[in-house]
């Protein structure tokens, strides 16, 4: 039975079963009260009879002292007793009327001499036979003489009664009305908990505009405390960051929907390419041999094409994956010589664009990976000079701010549209749609470039406007001291 009962508890509402547990204590607190003020009112209504039966003794002490006969004023359904105790027990006197004893004498007698043996008043409450519960008073009329009353206790028994029984109605309504008041307001208080119940059930069925709304944070009528509130502010926090975590995953997938399928894309021309010149070079070995060489170089060319694209985006896809080896050997490294390098590169591979390079520490060394921050130079310098004009102007600074090291590459081009300024470093994105893979590349170069300047922690940012595009690379310097002046035993880096 208990447990079902526990069982039933389990079923009911958070609110119902709270107020049936403050029911259950307020039941206790009444019944402690109640029991409390019974007992006192039957402490004083006793001791009130007692005063009456003291005050009535001593008016029938004095008559039996004076004229040896009880003449004071007689109670209706009281009895009086008047005993001799000189000798060894008490002997009862003969009443002067026969209503003044009960049939049941015996709890009389027993208290004469209970008095006898004190001294002293004594109080008592009996059963007398046939009459019910009486109460027992004892005292020494003069020596040898004792007086015992004995008054009914049914008033008080009666009002007693009544009491506990107006006790029992009052606190039944009090606990009934307690209850219900308590069930209404801890329903209210608790309504913010149903609304993110009920949130809460709307984003496990996959309804996540439930999620948007987010729970009113403020102390109105269907608040419940500071302890809801705070339960609220923490509940819209964790909404927010599961709004965050979702955009954030939607926006993964479909950056990666997007690289699948411009990888695809890419990757379809150069073998489609590689297919067709492997077979006009088979065709030429079998009929046209003269021109097997020139298929075979325009077969190696898409091959080598080819490898570059897959090596960079091998390489995006470990740099994503913030791998414990990610490709990066880092090591200490002149910046000034390594710029010099790639402009010494680009003006080989590019006579016709004028290239001016300025440098103002004469070396300025730091801890990197000097072949990925040339692939980087590299990687800038050929966007320079792939979209812009012959003979356009570009330049190369490097320079100290502070704790980190700049490198400034800018040409005097047409510019970045300012719509497409945001998007230049997504992958395979290309400025000029119409331009073909083998003057435009594959889309991937200053991606590239990002995030090999993200794994060293640096940042590259792009300003451009018709007749400037400026990018920056900002690498940090290493913490605490100057860097190092030279690099392998004193030597000093090229100047630009």
């Amino acid at each position: 039975m208990t447990g079902e009962l526990r069982r039933a508890l389990r079923r009911l509402r958070l609110g119902t079963r709270l107020a049936l547990g403050l029911g259950a204590l307020s039941l206790v607190v009444f019944a402690v009260v109640g029991a409390a003020l019974t007992t006192y009112m039957r402490d004083y209504l006793t001791n009130q009879l007692d005063d009456q039966l003291g005050l009535a003794q001593v008016a029938q002490s004095r008559s039996i002292a004076d004229t040896g006969t009880l003449e004071g004023k007689k109670y209706y359904r009281w009895y009086y007793a008047v005993y001799d105790v000189s000798g060894r027990a008490p002997e009862l006197r003969s009443p002067e009327e026969a209503d003044d004893l009960p049939q049941d004498i015996a709890p009389l007698t027993a208290l004469a001499a209970k008095q006898v043996s004190d001294g002293t008043e004594v109080l008592r409450t009996a059963r007398l036979t046939g009459r019910g519960e009486y109460r027992l008073r004892a005292c020494a009329v003069k020596p040898g003489v004792v007086l015992v009353s004995a008054a009914p206790t049914d008033d008080i028994d009666h009002t007693m009664r009544r009491l506990i029984g107006f006790q029992v109605v009052a606190f039944a309504v009090a606990l009934a009305a307690l209850v219900e008041f308590g069930r209404r307001m801890l329903r209210r208080g608790l309504n913010p908990l149903s609304d993110m119940a009920r949130t809460a059930h709307g984003i496990a069925s996959h309804d996540l505009t439930e999620s948007a709304a987010r729970l009113p944070v403020r102390a109105d009528r269907r608040g419940g405390g500071p302890e809801v509130e705070e339960l609220r502010t923490a509940f819209n926090t964790m909404l927010e960051h599961i709004d965050a975590s979702l955009a954030v995953r939607a926006e993964a997938e479909q950056r990666l929907r997007r690289f699948v399928a411009d990888a695809s894309h890419e990757l379809r021309t150069p073998l489609m390419s590689v297919r067709g010149y492997a077979d006009l070079f088979q065709y030429a070995a079998a009929n046209a041999p003269e021109e097997r060489d020139k298929h075979l170089t325009r077969l190696r060319a898409e091959a080598a094409r080819m490898g570059v694209l897959l090596d960079d985006l091998l390489l995006l896809a470990r740099l994503d994956a913030a791998e414990v080896d990610a490709p990066l050997r880092l090591r200490e490294a002149d910046l000034v010589a390594l710029a010099g390098e790639a402009a010494a590169a680009f003006r080989a591979g590019h006579p016709d664009r004028p290239l001016t390079t300025a440098s103002r520490p004469d070396a300025l060394v730091l801890r990197m990976d000097p072949h990925r921050i040339r692939q980087v130079l590299d990687n800038l310098l050929t966007n320079a000079a792939v979209h812009t004009p012959a003979g356009t102007a570009v330049s190369v600074e490097v320079a100290r701010q502070r704790d980190t090291a700049v490198v400034r590459i800018e040409d005097a081009g047409p510019g970045v549209p300012p719509a497409d300024r945001e998007k230049v470093f997504d992958r395979f994105y290309r400025v000029d749609k119409a331009r073909t893979r083998d003057r435009g590349g594959s889309g991937l170069g200053l991606s590239v470039a990002r995030s090999l300047v993200h794994a060293h922690g640096g940042t590259i940012t792009l300003e451009s406007r018709p007749g400037s595009t400026l990018f920056t690379v900002t690498l940090p310097l290493p913490p605490h001291g100057e860097p190092h002046a030279a690099v392998n035993g004193g030597s000093r880096g090229p100047v630009l």
